[in-house]
């Protein structure tokens, strides 16, 4: 399949609504040459990271809008004017090659269509998205509802946001601290001639310089690094682990934080690692089988704990809930398509019920560490600011600076809010992130 029709067609699903890349884009990529499938998930990544911009321009270059019906001809606009915008495909292939798609969709009537917006797009693009500036969405190339969000919770850094948003995301590894310390395997990837430095706050974190294949990097296979965001990876020493303690992980997959922890403290009693969907567990066991690890897998809602907990305490449990996502658009662009604004309320409740149910599984003098990878304060500060004020044996404990394992203070990552902390997405770094860390001073009275 033309990689530009791949894309495309997995793009039209996400415009429809029906599916998130990383659902509809795989099914795709199983119909394009191996040699083009990089290209293709350029197309549909990139077409998404910038689709405010090109929907507006295309409104522009367009006499009427796009029928529902025709969502596939909008979603090959987009792809051939991100070409023409943002990548080195000579304009001639980028519109030809787009073009003759139309055939390919069985709507041979759009190829006029397309030719002559794309070659007009390629005359006056240049000034027509100048005209178009002025407005923020096009400027940051972020939904309304979500720009005006951010510029109302983060006055200060809203368009440094989005601009980190935008950026291509760094390819950030874990060093297993169970097999090498992370100077001494930056010292093993000096010698295979890959650059990376260590992270500001994850003493387990380094930053490659380039991104790429992972399994080329040395000791993958034997389980000695992992690929996980800094921002993620400060979860497992924020829980102060310790021998002997009942770890429960909620929401856990893909399972980083899950393997993290182990990795942090091996002589732990138990993790537990629950997941809603049970096909989300199946890459969790992947990853603890390559890192030689072992938790309890359970599929189950979080929420409804009489079906999965068998009563017995955790000393530490981590929450990281589901949500907006909007703090790694960066890795997952085509948030910017299937997040509404009635989402994040409706989120808020969700994560708000599962700490309700977390909690009673909670022992006392335990900790519960809750997290997002949102840059909503609805979904965060104010969340656990609501829970604080329900639960009367709730208390928050200050997030400092973690110690190093060569006894150092780490810097406190992030701003701090109202409650716990924010991290938000920096080009070059971490991705936006929020901790908070409550601990657990006396029973529910019953």
């Amino acid at each position: 399949m033309n990689p530009r029709l791949a894309a495309a067609k997995a793009l039209t699903a996400v415009l429809n609504g029906k599916a998130s890349l990383n659902s509809s884009l795989p099914t795709q990529l199983d119909k394009v040459e191996i040699r083009d499938r990089g290209f293709t998930q350029d197309l549909a990544f990139g077409t998404a990271r910038w689709q405010p911009r090109l929907s507006a321009l295309a409104a522009k270059l367009l006499q009427k809008p796009f029928k529902a019906a025709d969502a596939d001809v909008e979603a090959l606009l987009l792809v051939g004017l991100y070409q023409l915008l943002y990548t080195r495909v000579p304009a001639h292939a980028a519109i030809g090659e787009t073009v003759g798609c139309a055939e390919k969709l069985k709507k041979p009537w759009a190829k006029a269509l397309l030719n002559a917006v794309l070659r007009r797009a390629q005359r006056e693009s240049e000034a027509l998205l100048s005209e178009l500036e002025h407005d923020p969405v096009v400027r940051t190339a972020h939904p309304r509802w979500l720009q005006k969000s951010l510029k109302a919770f983060w006055p200060e850094q809203w368009e440094a946001i989005c601009a980190a948003n935008n950026a291509h995301p760094p390819m950030i590894l874990r060093v297993n601290r169970r097999h090498h310390s992370r100077d001494a395997y930056l010292k093993l990837l000096s010698d295979a001639g890959v650059a990376g430095k260590a992270c500001v706050y994850s003493q387990d974190g380094i930053v490659l310089d380039e991104p790429g294949d992972v399994r080329n990097l040395p000791g993958f296979a034997e389980g000695w690094i992992s690929v996980q965001d800094e921002a993620a990876q400060l979860a497992a020493d924020l829980l102060d682990l310790a021998p002997g303690q009942r770890v429960l992980d909620a929401c856990c997959a893909p399972g980083g934080k899950t393997c993290h922890i182990m990795e942090v403290e091996p002589a732990l009693a138990g993790v537990v690692a629950v997941d809603l969907e049970a096909k989300r567990l199946v890459r969790v066991q992947e990853n603890l089988e390559r890192l030689g690890l072992s938790a309890e897998l359970i599929a189950a809602d979080g929420r409804d704990t009489a079906k999965w907990w068998d009563g017995k305490p955790f000393q530490r449990i981590l929450l990281d809930a589901p949500c907006s996502a909007t703090g790694v658009i960066r890795r997952h662009p085509d948030i910017k398509l299937t997040r509404q604004p009635d989402d994040i309320a409706a989120l808020a409740v969700l994560q708000g019920e599962l700490l309700d149910a977390m909690w009673p599984t909670l022992d006392v003098g335990g900790i519960l560490l809750y997290a997002t990878c949102s840059t909503l304060p609805t979904e965060n500060t104010e969340v656990i600011e609501a829970f604080l004020a329900r639960t009367p044996g709730a208390r928050e404990l200050d997030i400092a600076g973690q110690l190093t394992q060569k006894g150092e203070r780490q810097p406190a990552a992030g701003l701090k809010q109202p409650h716990g902390r924010q991290l938000l997405a920096q080009e070059g770094g971490h991705d936006g992130f929020y901790y908070a860390k409550l601990i657990k001073i006396a029973a529910a009275r019953g």
